[in-house]
């Protein structure tokens, strides 16, 4: 593999044509604090990875049921819209009037009546994004009017490529991306069969603004190394101890993940926890009701974290389900949408003990409210140092493979690993080492197999 060396200035540029921010060496469990906060590393993202070869998440086909039906989000910074059209397919688009700049679609969900306009001008767009209407475009009472040689066709919307997956839509800006499921790998796939295999509904959402780079966000979840050291409720509860039987997976690419915890019979966790702080065995709960689950799947799964990607990431545990989206906005902020699911045959009791859980797993919720803390710890004292030094992501060793325990950051040099493969220029003639050509994941499984370990209900 051929590496870059990258240094502090942001306003440089290597010779390879990325943006310099710290030095890098061959190890991805070695991750330069520059990369969170050199702004000429995130306009870089922005090109090769939330425009580039990717599939992201923008929605749920329950959410647009019908024609008309819209949800509005982003990819990156770049605003889209999602909704479905009159030909029942789904389709998506910048939400960018090609007029002016403007946002067209201002809702962030809802319904419209066949077609999309621009409050400034009027400019009007059909559920395909193409241009459809244009006030005076023949000029009024004689005089002004567009140019005689002005086709509507050439100023509709810059649509994205739509695929759908067990009812989860992606989209992609990048013509020569693989085909989605080539993409997340077989393993992936299994795991969203798993947990969509019935119709979902939208339970309810939260919002939440981070001051702090959204990579961090990606690591967190990937993360198992804090989450019965930083979560006490998890320490206690059982949701994600390093003491439980589980396993890390990760993408042969790097850049998906999945941890999973199983059934917690012959745990020792008091004689493993005891010298653990944030581990207290007399915590208990005056409503015990949010942790009344009933089970749903057949097989040992206690927990299911499953990160897509860029950016998508999707929590199974006890009866709640539920992802979270994020979305950038500088190298110092993001922000992170919940999205809360039930099954469509889910009785109302169902519903509630689902609504109940979302106080342990919520963005408020006890497990998880300390996450967004101990980022915004880390980008204030990361900026605070201009971006330089370098942290470590060393638990487990150094490699990227899937581990069949939970004491391990292989998870995280895994998405280092598929974020330089992405931003990194390779070589002289464009390619790596491997072939691979730059800024292309190789696939997240090299080979047919790739079964999970834990084969869907």
């Amino acid at each position: 593999m051929v590496h870059r060396t990258l240094d502090r200035t942001a306003s440089q540029t290597s010779h390879t044509g990325g943006p310099r921010h710290a030095s890098w060496d061959g190890s991805p469990s070695d991750v330069p604090y520059g990369a969170y906060v050199d702004p000429a590393v995130f306009s870089q993202e922005r090109e090769r990875i939330f425009q580039g070869p990717v599939w992201h998440y923008v929605a749920l086909e329950c959410e647009i049921p019908s024609p008309g039906d819209y949800v509005s989000v982003y990819i990156g910074t770049t605003p889209v819209v999602a909704n479905r059209a009159a030909d029942r397919g789904i389709h998506a688009f910048v939400n960018r009037c090609a007029h002016r700049g403007a946002t067209v679609v201002r809702g962030r969900r809802g319904h419209c009546e066949g077609t999309h306009t621009c409050i400034y001008h009027q400019w009007t767009y059909d559920l395909q994004g193409r241009l459809v209407g244009v006030p005076y475009r023949r000029g009024l009472s004689g005089t002004g009017g567009f140019p005689e040689d002005f086709d509507p066709g050439q100023h509709g919307l810059r649509t994205l490529r739509v695929a759908v997956l067990h009812g989860i839509v992606f989209a992609t800006f990048d013509a020569g991306a693989p085909p989605l499921e080539i993409f997340l790998g077989r393993s992936a796939v299994e795991r969203l069969q798993r947990l969509f295999s019935r119709p979902v509904k939208v339970i309810g959402y939260q919002r939440q603004q981070i001051r702090a780079n959204w990579k961090l966000m990606i690591e967190n979840v990937k993360d198992s190394y804090h989450g019965a050291l930083l979560h006490a409720f998890n320490s206690k509860f059982g949701f994600f101890r390093s003491t439980q039987r589980g396993e890390v997976w990760v993408s042969d690419n790097g850049v998906h993940s999945m941890l999973t915890t199983y059934d917690t019979e012959g745990e020792r966790v008091a004689a493993l926890m005891g010298g653990v702080t944030s581990y207290k065995p007399q915590l208990t709960l005056a409503d015990s009701t949010m942790l009344s689950a009933v089970r749903e799947f057949r097989d040992p799964i206690v927990t299911s974290i499953v990160s897509l990607f860029p950016s998508f990431l999707l929590l199974h545990t006890l009866n709640f389900l539920g992802f979270r989206s994020v979305w950038p906005k500088s190298p110092g902020e993001f922000e992170m949408v919940w999205t809360y699911l039930g099954y469509a045959d889910d009785t109302p009791q169902m519903i509630d003990r689902r609504l109940r859980q979302l106080n342990l797993f919520g963005a408020g919720g006890y497990v998880s409210m300390e996450d967004a803390h101990a980022l915004e710890l880390t980008q204030r004292a990361v900026s605070g140092e201009g971006g330089t030094g370098t942290g470590v992501a060393a638990l487990g060793g150094r490699d990227t493979a899937t581990q069949d325990h939970l004491v391990t950051e292989v998870a995280i040099r895994g998405f280092w690993r598929g974020w330089r493969t992405l931003m990194e220029s390779r070589g002289d003639d464009g390619s790596a080492a491997d072939g691979v050509p730059a800024g292309k994941l190789p696939p997240a499984a090299s080979t047919p197999g790739d079964p999970a370990r834990v084969p869907p209900c």
